[in-house]
């Protein structure tokens, strides 16, 4: 046997005890990071000297002496499950999840054919065949594994483009690109959709300027008032409406614009619907909150990330598509990797349905994730989130130093700081800046309408009420010794 092989997982009893005592580091590592604040408080400047030193050494080294050095990584890094983290939608991650992740990452199958992800290939199928179901698709609908909702938003606007081009002028985007008048293309959105609608226009070589921002009402929602307006100004001005996104759960607000009526909307124009609901998603999964996203079903293509309110290790997300014969104008073959008499064979090659290509295994963690807690529990987590919010949302109206920007529809709670006050803008920029760097918390900020505010991301369902309030006596407190 090589050498080299007890360097690697599988290769016998050598390579597992090399592979049992770097998880035996990894714990010792974690077991310390969990007792840790919700950050060290490390500024850059710092973070640069005690991470100082060779990356790469000219021979390794011990084990205990490599697990020192990857402690203090984990010392100077944000920990998700704090109850004082709060900032982001950066949740803890399940046990079940984590251990599955070390099994795929240990099998380290490609997705990008049957012959190097077999089992892998077939359960990643059923997965999305579940959700589609859960999302209300109809028979016809497939999908595919993500890196996150950026990919998946950008999957879904590429497929509009494409689509729109074949049914509005027989235009063929696979084989010849875009054609000359492509400038006229647009997609609306409300504006506090994802910038990464914008980001997927840049890509698609449309600019930014195609991208159309629909006005809210005064609960962050779009209004469909306002969407039938800009369609109507677009036809006057000779635009092409070709995809109208909605957002289920905006990343400041977690507010749901109303589907359905945007869905009717969408179809009287003949613009694609994307639903991106990579924050929302989760509420699929609950009974009693399910119906705040009515309307999903009637979607073209919808995001869903895992590695928000489903808690999983990032990255893992899932891109739905109703009809997917329309991954049609992405699919290339590859001698090496998936000719079409496979396909034809019924031998399920994956990448025909991805801007990727190598792709990860992260439906497993998934599929661990939901045998082990069921729907009911993943259900009550994702209540419980909603709960949390209610909380916040109480305890920051019955307090005179705060002001609430407005209700929260699911984890994410936005509010000011003695907002009546000269200088209140500094306060609310400065709150979340002292907290991180005193290492205390880890509290958002962001921007409504012109003015700072604080957020709250609640993304632990393992959090107390008596936790949360902590915390938000912290930020007043704050606030106050800085006023």
């Amino acid at each position: 046997m090589s050498s080299f092989a007890g360097e690697f997982f599988g290769t016998g009893a050598e390579g597992s005890a090399v592979y049992a005592a770097w998880m035996a580091v990894a714990g010792r590592v974690l077991d310390g990071a969990a007792s840790a604040a919700a950050y060290s408080g490390a500024s850059p400047e710092s973070l640069e000297l005690l991470l100082a030193g060779e990356v790469c050494p000219a021979d390794g080294v011990a084990a205990d002496v490599v697990g020192e050095r990857l402690a203090l990584v984990a010392r100077h890094s944000v920990q998700p499950w704090h109850p004082f983290t709060a900032a982001h939608l950066h949740t803890p991650v399940l046990s079940a999840a984590l251990a599955a992740e070390a099994v795929l990452s240990a099998l380290n199958q490609s997705m990008d054919s049957f012959d190097q992800a077999p089992a892998a290939s077939v359960l990643e199928g059923k997965i999305l065949d579940w959700l589609c179901r859960l999302a209300g698709f109809p028979e016809t609908a497939g999908g595919t594994f993500t890196a996150g909702g950026t990919q998946s938003n950008y999957m879904g606007l590429l497929l509009a483009r494409d689509h729109f081009l074949m049914e509005r002028f027989g235009w063929d985007a696979r084989a010849n690109g875009v054609p000359p008048d492509a400038g006229r293309m647009r997609f609306l959105c409300s504006e506090v959709a994802h910038f990464s609608v914008e980001k997927s226009a840049i890509q698609l070589g449309l600019g930014m300027r195609a991208v159309v921002k629909v006005g809210c009402d005064e609960r962050f929602r779009m209004r469909p008032d306002l969407l039938r307006a800009e369609l109507a100004r677009l036809r006057s001005e000779g635009l092409w409406a070709v995809a109208i996104v909605a957002t289920a759960g905006t990343t400041d607000f977690g507010s749901i614009d109303p589907v359905a009526e945007i869905a009717a909307i969408a179809r009287e124009e003949g613009a694609w619907l994307h639903v991106d609901a990579a924050y929302g998603g989760a509420l699929l999964l609950s009974e009693r909150y399910r119906g705040r996203l009515a309307g999903v079903e009637l979607a073209d293509s919808l995001t869903v990330d895992f590695h928000k309110a489903f808690f999983q290790p990032i990255s893992c997300s899932a891109f739905l598509l109703a009809d997917q014969r329309r991954f049609a104008t992405i699919r290339v073959y590859a001698d090496y990797l998936n000719t079409e008499s496979r396909e034809a064979e019924g031998i399920p090659d994956l990448v025909t349905r991805s801007v990727l290509t190598t792709r990860r295994f992260d439906a497993l963690k998934l599929w661990v994730s939901l045998q082990a807690l069921g729907r009911a529990r993943f259900g009550a987590m994702v209540e419980r989130l909603v709960g949390l919010a209610e909380f916040a949302a109480g305890w920051i109206g019955a307090c005179p130093d705060l002001e609430l920007a407005t209700a929260p529809e699911f984890g994410a709670v936005v509010f000011r700081f003695r907002p009546w006050e000269a200088g209140a803008a500094v306060w609310n920029e400065a709150i979340p800046a002292r907290l991180f760097a005193e290492g205390r918390a880890v509290v958002g900020h962001t921007v409504v309408r012109g003015e700072p505010c604080l957020k709250l991301t609640l993304c632990n369902p393992a959090v107390e009420t008596g936790q949360l309030a902590a915390l938000l006596g912290m930020i007043v407190d704050c606030g106050k010794g800085m006023a």
